[in-house]
């Protein structure tokens, strides 16, 4: 039997759990016609390159499916039928690599690599607060008390 990746946008508004659903929709429609879903990963939300039916997010979902052309095609019926999903695209491969797709391996590599210390926030022009208030430059610090007290000043003595 032929063997397909499919690729489905879902609305951002449905949960995780829905778009399971939609995915096992998908599922047993290829069940009933002998096929099966080989592959299924969740790429999360994400955000859509141009809006899609006023929508500028998507859920992602990359089904790995081995059916007959003619339940892909009933499959991608059903999908078009569903109003939460914004779009679908699927191809012909020749094998369906068991191996995570490179979204999940690249999102993995970026949450390693955004662990690492990033070193103190240089002092800029707006800061968010945090310093103590007050100029931190010299002639604007305060002065020991001792240092105050300058005879020439007419100070005390």
């Amino acid at each position: 039997m032929p063997l397909y990746e499919s690729v489905f946008i879902a609305r951002n508004d449905v949960t995780q759990q829905q778009v399971e659903a939609i995915a096992e929709l998908v599922a047993g429609v290829v069940a009933e016609q002998g096929g099966e879903v080989k592959k299924r990963e969740y790429w999360g939300l994400r955000g859509l390159a141009y809006r899609i039916k006023k929508n500028r997010k998507g859920h992602y979902m990359l089904l790995g499916i081995e059916t007959a052309p003619a339940a892909m095609q009933e499959a991608e019926r059903q999908l078009g039928l569903n109003e939460d999903v914004l779009r679908v695209m699927t191809l012909r491969v020749e094998a369906i690599d068991e191996a995570p797709s490179a979204i999940l391996s690249r999102r993995g590599e970026e949450r390693e690599r955004d662990r690492g210390f990033r070193g103190p926030r240089p002092p800029g022009r707006f800061t968010s607060g945090r310093r103590e208030r007050g100029d931190e430059r010299e002639e604007f610090r305060a002065r020991p008390r001792d240092e105050m007290a300058d005879p020439s000043m007419g100070g005390e003595e």
